[in-house]
């Protein structure tokens, strides 16, 4: 059995697994961790729990630390950022007459 948090990156989005170490990690934890993309901002949706190891894809990415104030003044920075970037993309989108529909967009 391994030790595994659930952490979700978005409001409605998919719940990634995380090896919480020796951290105290409970839900409802905002959290820093180590992804295939870099390091990224989430919020802990299961706690602390053991699931087989074959269950995981491996090799299973770490919790880094559990969210410092720093860390969620930044995720709120980079919240009101995102509003800014769509305004400019859309606006860019227009300007060049584009065919497309933007989706999303998001900073981190």
């Amino acid at each position: 059995m391994i030790k595994v948090v659930g952490v979700r990156f978005k409001k409605a989005g998919k719940i990634y697994y995380f090896d919480p170490s020796e951290l105290d990690v409970k839900k409802g934890n905002f959290v820093v961790v180590e992804t295939a993309r870099g390091i990224e901002f989430g919020e802990c949706v299961i706690g602390i729990k053991e699931i087989p190891e074959t269950d995981i894809v491996a090799p299973l990415k770490s919790v880094i630390r559990v969210a410092e104030k720093e860390d969620i003044d930044k995720h709120k920075e980079n919240k009101v950022k995102e509003k800014d970037a769509l305004e400019i993309c859309l606006k860019k989108i227009e300007e060049h007459r584009l065919n497309m529909k933007l989706i999303d967009v998001e900073y981190t």
